[in-house]
């Protein structure tokens, strides 16, 4: 059966890149990144689907007045399974901006296929998930082979931006429960042997430091900014890293990681010293460290420059989500995952952590285990981004076997 399968899944290649590059003519840009957002793709998705034999799809409209037609979409198409237990893969419509376009080498929003790779942009992500999910599925249906599960293939809007009128929208209108298993294919690696089930919380601080600027050759009349926002961000930086030093191995860095990062000019002339500073700090903290116990740790390093040298210290969260526990390893999902990427591959796949967000963490909000996994190469959101169209077989084999599987 697993032979008949992988072959059929190879010979929808054509399909397959037909598919994508529809998809890739197409933009889904966020009316916040310039665009109109994903109605026309979606209505392209329904019609391909349609056309392919899984009938139409459920819809469910977030209202967005800035978006055409008002609305941001999200499609669902359900296959029954031999039991009610359902597998959500969960893959999105939109792309981010092209960016400078001087810097492709063929249009953005035209597919160009070059050898074994497809380029355009979405290609990558999330387009290529999108479309060996659909093909698994188109598998088993051309092989009358009925899934273990219930499949629900859900295409979402927004994932670029927040993921509002998407992921956290379905969540709102009940769609998911606890008992259902989800994968998100929206991160991986090139090998295709990294299963994501946990992320660190993220805090992004933007920092102002207010003294009074003064001529500076007579510094004793002011307060210099720069020097307390220079202090400040070294003895955070000591700070944060003594006070938090545990390790998490499933994580890579282990520890959490606290970074200076971005530096707003101030005065643009060497003898004036300024008086005001504006700094901020990038924090992936490991997800059983409550971010309120970070801001205790800032909050005790600002007292104390504040009255040293005499400035006033105010701060603003540009990002802070706390991450949520971690999907568990031995759970049903990632065991199903991690079967069929034994058999599509042959190699034993690990688990593990990043330090950025995923959408698979409003699921783990909501207490349902996810996984996000992918065979992907790294130019998501790059000019000249780009599909491996083996990666996309691949991705379908593992999805079909997943959809099948008895665990």
């Amino acid at each position: 059966m697993k032979d008949d399968l992988f072959k059929t899944i190879e010979k929808f290649e054509p399909q397959m890149v037909s598919l994508l590059s529809g998809l890739i003519g197409i933009p889904a840009i966020s009316p916040l990144g310039g665009g109109t957002g994903e109605y026309r793709k979606a209505a392209y998705i329904a019609e391909s689907m349609e056309k392919m034999g899984f009938g139409k799809p459920e819809i469910y409209n977030s209202e967005d007045p800035t978006a055409e037609e008002g609305v941001r979409p999200n499609l669902v198409f359900r296959i029954p399974g031999k039991t009610s237990r359902r597998l959500w893969i969960v893959s999105h419509m939109d792309v981010v901006p092209e960016g400078d376009r001087g810097l492709w080498d063929t249009d953005p929003f035209k597919a160009v296929v070059r050898g074994r790779r497809i380029y355009g942009r979405g290609s990558n992500d999330n387009c290529q998930e999108l479309v060996s999910s659909v093909y698994a599925a188109a598998a088993l249906k051309e092989l009358d082979l009925t899934p273990e599960f219930e499949v629900c293939l859900c295409f979402v809007a927004d994932e670029e931006v927040g993921s509002v009128h998407g992921i956290r929208h379905l969540i709102k209108e009940g769609l998911f429960g606890p008992d259902d298993l989800v994968i998100v294919p929206d991160g991986g690696n090139e090998k295709g042997d990294f299963i994501e089930i946990a992320e660190k919380s993220i805090c992004w601080i933007e920092f102002t430091v207010e003294g009074k600027q003064v001529h500076a050759s007579r510094p004793g009349l002011g307060s210099n900014a720069c020097r307390a926002a220079n202090e400040l961000s070294c003895a955070l930086d000591s700070a944060l890293h003594k006070a938090f030093p545990d390790e998490d191995k499933i994580f890579d860095p282990a520890a959490s990681t606290f970074e200076p990062t971005r530096r707003n000019a101030n005065v643009p002339n060497v003898n004036t010293v300024p008086g005001r500073e504006v700094f901020c700090f990038d924090c992936r903290v490991l997800p059983n460290i409550p971010l309120e116990d970070v801001m205790k740790v800032v909050d005790a390093e600002i007292r104390k420059i504040q009255e040293k040298r005499n400035v006033r210290v105010t701060y603003e969260f540009l990002q802070k989500e706390q991450a949520p526990a971690p999907t568990p390893a031995d759970s049903q999902v990632v065991n199903i995952l991690r079967d069929a990427i034994k058999d599509v591959y042959a190699f034993e796949p690990h688990v593990g952590g990043v330090g950025g967000g995923t959408c698979a963490k409003y699921f783990r909000d909501e207490g349902i285990p996810a996984v996000v996994w992918c065979q992907e190469s790294d130019v998501a959101h790059m000019p000249n981004e780009y599909a491996e169209i083996d990666h996309m077989i691949n991705e379908a084999k593992v999805f079909a076997l997943m959809m099948l599987n008895k665990n």
